[in-house]
């Protein structure tokens, strides 16, 4: 499907207009925030609010719907009780969606949690016997939610006290888990879906890439640093519709989506983590504007000089060829705008291909649309039969950076893209192995919310 739009010229203009502006004042850290796995100073101290991945695509098994997913908490132990992980009662958990391409939310789903303790002075035990139900009068301890969505038309409560699925405590305590996860997951008005709870963390990758990218020559790959970790998981499963502009998804199919975390301080709850394309934290925005920069909206992005050349002009091509000596592409690097800023359109840059911005939809306001950091989705384009790991850069048009399923390999994706292969149309061939990483430790499941059972195994093993 290419959707067609007019009036290419003011749109161009107005991008590069918003993209040359200037205002470090936005990069001010009024808040102490990031998010992704502990890239940034201050959440890395702040796990419970630390979100770690976001997930946006087509629900393979009900493709009239969409299915959202966030983490937080990264590097879960499974054994690491007595005080097992849970989310953050005193903040609220968001997943955000910008239909019209404005950068401001239109729509926001929003997750609040509360303890439901039963231990007291009895017992420092979280379950003490064998947990067979989600209700289960041994589970001494779980953790309610209440779910509410935000429009312009005002806000609905579509989940009152929904139950978290428990932290995996082992097969004695819990020998069909299954059973719990499939228990707590909560039905929505017109055929949606919510649930809350652990899961085995779905991001697969070598973190060596820290260590000189790779040792320095490419021999520290090949091992899967996130194995045998959880992840706190929150997944929606909403019709198309509710999510697009006009509610009309086949007018318009793009939507973009980010997650934040509000935590409560003495002057309000204030936004400390902030999540929409995976690794812009980690390898584009520099050490110093992390915190800050995570602690803004979207709409604020096209303003803010220093991070915007982190686009056009990035590090990691210069690093690759102070290591690798594999020349860098020549900056500006508009093709980077367009993954990241922009979302792909042919109106928008030199990427030849309509995909996944939003001046795509029809009904869009195209002298509204500012650049911005968001994962961004066509909702129009259909599940994968044989779904690829590289996504759109191996002509799989429902994978990142359309979107991202929970089997993109976005480490590798990521690195390709930033040498140039979105642009040139061809991979890199030297850098074509990637991680060696190419998937999960653990099988996803076959329907909602498809993130991996949690592990239960202690990570460190004779």
């Amino acid at each position: 499907m290419e959707l067609r739009i007019t009036r290419r010229t003011p749109i161009v203009l107005a991008i590069v207009g918003a993209l040359s502006a200037s205002s470090f004042a936005l990069l001010r850290p009024e808040t102490s925030g990031a998010s992704s796995h502990r890239e940034a100073p201050l959440i890395s101290g702040d796990p419970r609010n630390d979100n770690t991945d976001l997930y946006a695509f087509v629900s393979p098994d009900k493709p009239d719907t969409v299915t959202l997913v966030a983490n937080w908490i990264p590097f879960e132990e499974p054994t690491g009780g007595p005080n097992f992980y849970t989310f953050d009662t005193r903040s609220r958990y968001n997943i955000k969606i910008d239909n019209d391409g404005d950068a401001k939310p239109d729509v926001v789903y929003q997750w609040t949690f509360r303890d439901e303790d039963r231990r007291g002075n009895a017992t420092f035990l979280y379950n003490n016997g064998q947990v067979t139900s989600i209700d289960d009068e041994n589970l001494l301890f779980r953790q309610h939610y209440t779910l509410k969505k935000f429009t312009h038309r005002g806000v609905v409560t579509l989940v009152r006290d929904g139950i978290v699925a428990p932290s995996d405590v082992g097969e004695a305590s819990m020998p069909d888990y299954a059973r719990l996860r499939a228990q707590s997951v909560a039905s929505l008005p017109h055929g949606g879906r919510s649930f809350a709870g652990q899961a085995d963390d779905p991001f697969f990758l070598d973190l060596r890439v820290f260590d000189l990218l790779y040792g320095g020559d490419l021999s520290e790959v090949g091992n899967d640093t996130l194995k045998g970790y959880n992840v706190h998981s929150i997944a929606l499963q909403v019709p198309k519709d509710e999510l697009a502009l006009r509610n009309d998804a086949r007018r318009n199919p793009v939507v973009g989506i980010w997650s934040t975390t509000d935590k409560w301080s003495p002057s309000g709850y204030k936004q400390v983590s902030r999540l929409g394309n995976p690794l812009v934290n980690e390898v584009v925005v520099p050490a110093g504007l992390k915190d800050a920069f995570n602690s803004i909206s979207p709409d604020k992005d096209a303003k803010i000089a220093a991070v915007v050349k982190r686009v056009t002009h990035p590090e990691l091509p210069q690093l690759i060829e102070g290591i690798y000596k594999i020349p860098a592409p020549r900056t500006p690097r508009n093709d980077l705008v367009e993954i990241f800023l922009t979302g792909i359109a042919k109106a928008a840059g030199p990427i030849k291909a309509d995909l996944n911005s939003q001046i795509l939809n029809r009904d869009a306001d195209h002298r509204a649309f500012r650049p911005s950091e968001m994962l961004r989705l066509n909702m129009a384009v259909p599940p994968a039969q044989n779904p690829n790991r590289l996504g759109v850069l191996a002509g799989d048009l429902q994978g990142f950076p359309n979107g991202r399923r929970l089997g993109d390999d976005v480490i590798d994706i990521s690195i390709q893209a930033v040498e140039g292969a979105a642009q040139a149309g061809k991979l890199v061939d030297a850098l074509a192995a990637g991680d060696k990483v190419d998937a999960n430790d653990k099988p996803f499941e076959q329907r909602f919310p498809y993130v991996p059972l949690p592990s239960s195994a202690a990570v460190n093993q004779r």
